[in-house]
């Protein structure tokens, strides 16, 4: 049995339910799959002050985390990330080796620099398929030592190629995501039709807390809207809302919920989403033929995300929260820009495809 190596980590929960989606796929296919956590499983310690570091800078000091994403981008600063990583270097490849792994897949960006250099050193031998888990490809994705590249765009693929890859290494077959979200329950849409407009707001895995000055507009307008709020692990940002809309509210129907395994039904049950553009969600939006409104967004690559999605005319992107309810109303008021919206998003995505990610393995593996 053919097997694979899916090298994630826990910066944000995109790269672990990438890898996921990427397991359920290759065991479909009678491959035998290991997802593992490159830094936790190498370096503890590493683990904790990156997965950390992220986390506090992308929620308590997001302009410091654009600097710092801006200042990667650049080759030669870049080139200093083998430092830091250096340390796992032959941890990871006698797991690797030990592990008797025929192909190797990294849906983190930092997979790139280490296994590169791996490869280099002739310490693994095997091909290795990198997924851009965003729209725009930063600079620690770009190594000759990449086999192949899965995007999530055409986009994506012309600035893999700008930045010196070959075309023939990229694939735009779509940011893996669950299966749940490559259909559209008609039945759960159906059932929410009527008089409410559907909104899903949605405040990343964090849970962040900018979502409730969103919800605090929408409550003012007079139309009638359905708020679906998923608060994610911030559990102190659920007990505020609860608190703030324990109360019914004329013309508005509220439900505020943690974090949640039934998003794909809850976006079938949603007219638009309203969310920061992280890389799966907007993946999920596309699958969903889900417009999607932009209240912020973490300055680096979620800034290149939301520039895509509104030159498609995918999402809408509000550079003030007082005009959201200009924004939604526009919306209702004019039902035909939200199917635009809708086609638009199903040409974005049309040549989504996880199985196309196990036949590219399967042509690496012939090779």
């Amino acid at each position: 049995m053919k097997k694979v190596i899916i090298l994630t980590t826990s910066t944000g929960q995109g790269h672990n339910q990438a890898a996921a989606s990427l397991k359920t796929e290759f065991i479909k296919n009678n491959y035998d799959v290991e997802i593992f956590d490159f830094l936790d499983g190498c370096s503890h310690y590493l683990d904790k002050l990156i997965t950390g570091s992220y986390e506090f800078s992308a929620t308590k000091t997001p302009i410091l985390y654009g600097i710092g994403y801006k200042i990667t981008d650049i080759k030669f600063i870049n080139s200093f990330l083998k430092i830091p990583f250096g340390i796992i270097d032959k941890r990871l490849a006698k797991h690797i080796n030990d592990s008797q792994a025929d192909i190797i897949i990294g849906t983190h960006p930092f997979t790139v620099n280490i296994v590169s250099r791996l490869k280099k050193k002739k310490l693994i031998d095997i091909p290795f398929i990198s997924v851009v888990t965003d729209f725009e490809a930063h600079g620690t994705y770009i190594s000759k030592q990449v086999d192949c590249y899965i995007t999530g765009s055409d986009f994506t693929n012309d600035n893999l190629i700008s930045k010196g890859i070959k075309p023939s290494k990229v694939k735009d077959y779509g940011i893996p995501i669950r299966s749940g979200f490559l259909t559209i329950n008609n039945d759960i849409t159906e059932t929410n039709t009527g008089d409410y407009f559907n909104i899903l707001l949605m405040s990343g895995s964090m849970g962040l807390e900018g979502i409730s000055k969103v919800i605090k507009q929408l409550v003012l307008n007079p139309r009638k809207l359905r708020l679906i709020i998923v608060c994610g692990k911030n559990k102190h940002l659920k007990n505020s809302l609860e608190a703030l809309y324990s109360k019914p509210i004329n013309s508005k129907k509220i439900h505020i919920i943690g974090y949640s395994n039934v998003v794909s039904e809850l976006m079938d049950a949603s007219d638009v989403i309203i969310s920061k553009p992280g890389g799966l969600t907007v993946t999920e939006s596309i699958y969903k033929r889900l417009p999607i409104i932009i209240p912020f967004v973490i300055p680096g690559q979620e800034t290149e995300n939301s520039k895509l999605l509104v030159s498609r005319n995918c999402a809408v992107k509000i550079d003030k929260i007082s005009d959201v309810n200009k924004i939604i109303n526009d919306l209702i008021d004019h039902p035909e820009k939200l199917k635009k919206m809708k086609d638009n998003l199903d040409l974005l995505g049309a040549n989504y495809s996880l199985k196309k990610v196990v036949e590219l393995s399967n042509s690496l593996l012939k090779k």
